[in-house]
């Protein structure tokens, strides 16, 4: 299992977007505070904003802001939003051994209740705490977004 990068991204845009206030901010600007791709931040956070976790907004004082406050956005439903695949992914290869049919199907459920926890997990810590992490760890500098 990998950490997803879709998931950091989609973190990232989002607690610069709570940082950032109340207006929407483009993607040229999140990529920047984040050193993420434009085109990247758009895709995701239109992933995003079908979910309704943030509101896109078209035209030239257009950009994307957050629909509900940073503590009312949980992991799970970012994770959910961005991700096509769980995080334990089990690629098996169809066999007629019965041993491997049988450690298939262990790893399957093994991995099934595994992703079950880590999204009741997730469910527990909003970008409230994710904010808070790092304003524990990493003072906010001047150049995060507020004017």
């Amino acid at each position: 299992m990998s950490a997803s990068t879709k998931l950091t991204c989609a973190v990232q845009a989002l607690c610069f977007l709570a940082r950032s206030g109340s207006g929407p901010q483009s993607s040229e600007d999140i990529s920047r505070a984040t050193g993420i791709h434009a085109t990247r931040i758009r895709g995701i956070l239109s992933m995003l904003a079908k979910q309704s976790i943030v509101h896109a907004t078209r035209g030239l004082s257009g950009g994307f802001s957050l629909t509900r406050p940073p503590e009312k956005i949980h992991l799970q439903e970012v994770y959910c939003a961005v991700e096509t695949r769980k995080a334990f992914h089990l690629d098996i290869s169809k066999s007629d051994a019965d041993i491997s049919s049988a450690v298939n199907d262990y790893f399957f459920r093994l991995f099934a209740d595994i992703q079950i926890d880590i999204e009741g997990r997730m469910r527990g810590i909003s970008i409230a705490h994710v904010l808070s992490f790092i304003q524990a760890t990493q003072p906010l500098s001047s150049s995060s977004g507020r004017g």
